[in-house]
């Protein structure tokens, strides 16, 4: 089993993953001061907590991913203490399966490599992923694997946590789905606003990016908050909820082992065809639906 760790903003994930399945997912929060003692500790408690205490924990090898640079010793110490060797820690510089597509390489988010890696390697090409946690982040890979960058926008709770600290009127709410577009209380009109404006600006941006690429994409969503907005999205997607832990298993796999020819490109023309199909068939449905919606308004 290989062990995952995604440093986040807000938290770090740890996941545990055979054979392309990730098996258990667990978190802790992002605390800038604390050590890798301290983090062991607390992974220590978590693993207690599994089916069979009693057997040592161990893991065949890690990767890990990280937007703190100030955590990422600790955790990658962590790492080794249950692999017995450095973990693989994502950067430009590893093998993806992408050509990195923009002028520094380096300032990518780690996390939207590992992303963009999976989504290339798994879904029809040209793909987006977009991840809703703290920050919303759009990757885009085209037809050739290249990764062309993307969008950054604040995260869904991220402003609305923002409007109840700097508007004085307004209160703190919890996140939930809205279930009309025109809000009846503040709290509605707040809830409108942060959850079907991130799906509005979601659907929107998509097209503006087909626009730009020239054909259609396949739309991936996945982070804590894509629950809430998926189901409000008319552009045709997939919510993959462990799309990142995945990733970060494949980006294991690409450069725990020699180099092989094939890496960079695994599926061939007809697979990828195959592959599209469906998402076909769901935008002329999506088509045949506005279309009946026009004519309904016209009438």
């Amino acid at each position: 089993m290989i062990l995952a760790i995604d440093i986040g903003n807000t938290t770090v994930a740890l996941g545990g993953i055979k054979d392309g399945r990730v098996c258990f997912v667990a978190h802790m929060d992002t605390v800038r001061t604390r050590t890798a003692a301290e983090y062991r500790a607390e992974m220590e408690r978590i693993f207690s907590r599994r089916r069979n205490p009693e057997r040592k924990v161990w893991f065949e090898g890690a990767v890990l991913t990280s937007v703190v640079p100030q955590l990422t010793g600790a955790l990658a110490a962590c790492a080794r203490h249950y692999t017995g060797k450095d973990p693989v820690i994502v950067g430009p510089s590893i093998r993806t399966g992408l050509t990195m597509g923009v002028p520094d390489p380096e300032a990518v988010g780690k996390d939207r490599i590992a992303d963009a890696a999976y989504a290339a390697a798994n879904y029809p090409l040209p793909v987006v992923t977009v991840d809703l946690g703290t920050a919303t982040t759009f990757n885009v890979v085209d037809g050739d694997r290249v990764f062309r960058g993307g969008v950054i926008c604040p995260g869904l709770s991220t402003g609305l946590r923002a409007l109840g600290d700097r508007c004085a009127q307004l209160p703190q709410i919890h996140l939930a789905r809205p279930r009309h577009a025109i809000g009846t209380t503040t709290a509605e009109c707040m809830l409108s606003g942060s959850v079907m404006g991130t799906a509005v600006l979601l659907d929107g941006m998509v097209q503006r990016i087909e626009e730009e690429l020239g054909s259609p994409v396949t739309l991936v969503l996945t982070g804590g908050l894509a629950k809430y907005v998926a189901p409000l999205c008319r552009h045709p997607l997939t919510y993959d909820p462990e799309l990142m832990l995945k990733g970060l298993a494949l980006l294991y796999e690409l450069n725990s082992r020699p180099a092989r020819r094939g890496d960079s490109r695994r599926f061939r023309p007809e697979q990828e065809e195959k592959r599209r199909e469906p998402f076909r068939r769901e935008e002329r449905r999506r088509g045949r639906r506005d279309e009946a919606v026009k004519r309904r308004n016209a009438g």
